[in-house]
Parts: structure tokens; C-alpha cells; sequence
């Protein structure tokens, strides 16, 4: 199914600390379904991915999150890691992006740690929703339904727990983005 994403723009919003394999994984994923993705980021140049607890790979930033606007993509990609969300958490340019991907309908997907941006941005009440543990209850104080499953989605929100449910999360992403916009993804 090379062509489910043809023509779709993916932002893939990250700041330095993010686990790798939850930013390569669905990214290729998005590529192979024939999406073009793009790493946004407050950074201008590299953003460095861990693996665990190690530092590993850079990779190059394609828009600096201050030149990206959220009406040139189509969907939106948050990965996890410890670092990258609270970073990203910290800086309104981030969490006005996000919110846009909400207010226009616009598919979103965030794994691990990375629901924590969503929590910032204010857009979690009421949506059902996983994570990885650790942030379990940052999700239900921001009014969030929280349920342990590999893969949650709601309307367009695809969110999931850790690296041993990318196979899952990847096709949800696959599916949502691929149905595009949704009537109740409004934050």
C-alpha cells in the first residue's frame, strides 16, 4: 500500500532527547505508506535522538519550528524519549502548533512521553488515551480517559505506550492519517 499517504505532509515535531526508534519507526512507516515527513523542531539545524539512556544519532532538521506553520502538513507526529516532550512542553511556539492540528481537525500522534506535550497544549479532556505509564496520572489530572492498551485512537488522536507497541501504533497512524481530517478532533 504504497500510496495510501501519497501527497500527505507529515510534521514530525521534536526537540533534542527523543527515543530514536519512536520518531525512525512510524517516520519510515509514514514513508513507505508514500507520506513525506518533516522534522520540525526549535532547533535550526540537528536534534539528537537516545537510545534508552544513551545519547545516539542526529538528525537534521528539515523546518525550524519558528518557519513552520501547521497549514502546510497534514498531520502531526509527537515521539516520545523523557527529554524531547518536556522540552517541548516549555515553548508556546510548540504548543500553539499542536493546538492548530487539533483546531483544524488535522490527525495527531504521540507515543510514550509524548502525550505530555498534548497535556501543555491543553487538548487531552475528555479524549481517550494511553501512554507510557510514568505519565499515566499527568493524563487523568488533565481530564484525560486513560486505558493501559498498546494503541488508543479517538477521533484522529492516535496515541501509544512504548517502543514493543510500535507495530501497532504505526498501522493506527497508517489508518488515521490516511482518513485524514476529523470532524471531532477539535481541542
Amino acid at each position: 500500500m504504497a500510496d495510501e499517504l501519497k501527497d500527505r505532509r507529515v510534521a514530525i515535531l521534536t526537540a533534542d532527547g527523543f527515543e530514536e526508534i519512536e520518531l525512525t519507526s512510524p517516520r519510515d512507516a509514514i514513508q513507505i505508506a508514500g507520506g513525506k515527513t518533516y522534522i520540525v523542531s526549535p532547533k535550526n539545524d540537528v536534534v539528537r535522538a537516545k537510545k534508552g539512556n544513551e545519547w545516539s544519532l542526529d538528525f537534521d532538521v528539515d523546518v525550524s519550528l519558528e518557519q513552520a506553520s501547521p497549514d502546510d502538513y497534514d498531520a502531526l507526529l509527537i515521539p516520545g524519549g523523557v527529554i524531547n516532550p518536556d522540552k517541548l512542553r516549555a515553548i508556546d511556539k510548540a504548543l500553539d502548533f499542536v493546538k492548530a492540528f487539533f483546531d483544524a481537525g488535522k490527525p495527531v500522534a504521540a507515543i510514550c512521553h509524548g502525550p505530555q506535550v498534548l497535556i501543555d497544549a491543553e487538548v487531552v479532556a475528555g479524549r481517550k488515551m494511553t501512554s507510557v505509564k510514568n505519565i499515566r496520572k499527568d493524563l487523568i489530572n488533565a481530564g484525560a480517559r486513560w486505558e493501559d492498551s498498546a494503541v488508543v485512537v479517538d477521533q484522529g488522536l492516535v496515541t501509544s505506550r512504548t517502543p514493543d507497541d510500535l507495530p501497532d501504533f504505526n498501522e493506527k497512524v497508517i489508518e488515521e492519517f490516511t482518513e485524514g481530517k476529523h470532524a471531532g478532533q477539535h481541542a
